[in-house]
């Protein structure tokens, strides 16, 4: 399991004085981008390949509130990849400084390619130091139709 730590900041919370939603998205993102970073997915070497993350989905769970300057720990675990590395799944769990876990969130997406904008498989290099990573309990090789399991679509504007 990968951790991050911070500290919850005044630009963290919201009107309830807790952790803000969009907080609880940044620390996941700047999670994974931490990860990636140390996977050797460092922004020159994504440019170099056009390539770059999208997430299609993240749900969250929130057990306990969170608030202003307390450590947070998030973890982030690789629960699911496709057999070319094209779609990826992660898990989130949010920690108190007692070890409680007050939040979790399942994120799921893909690698773009930022010419063409089409979904695109991983080059090998990448390919292999996403397989060196521990997966998951549950770990799951991701297909197509595992991105389409909400049976969510675009809506016409009638």
């Amino acid at each position: 399991m990968y951790l991050k730590d911070f500290e919850i900041r005044w630009s963290d919370v919201d009107a309830n004085r807790h952790m803000a939603n969009s907080a609880y998205l940044n620390f996941m993102s700047h999670t994974r981008m931490a990860f990636l970073l140390e996977l050797g997915f460092d922004q020159k070497t994504m440019a170099r390949h056009n390539l770059g993350p999208v997430v299609f989905h993240e749900h969250m769970y929130y057990f306990r509130e969170a608030f202003l300057g307390k450590p947070v720990k998030v973890s982030l675990e690789l629960m699911g990849l496709s057999e070319d590395g094209m779609f990826f799944e992660f898990h989130h769990d949010f920690y108190d400084d007692k070890g409680v876990n007050f939040a979790h969130c399942e994120v799921m997406g893909a690698w773009i390619d930022l010419k063409t904008r089409n979904l695109t498989p991983l080059e090998n290099n990448f390919l292999e130091a996403f397989n060196k990573v521990p997966k998951a309990e549950g770990f799951k090789a991701l297909t197509r139709e595992d991105t389409r399991k909400f049976g969510r679509r675009p809506k016409e504007l009638v």
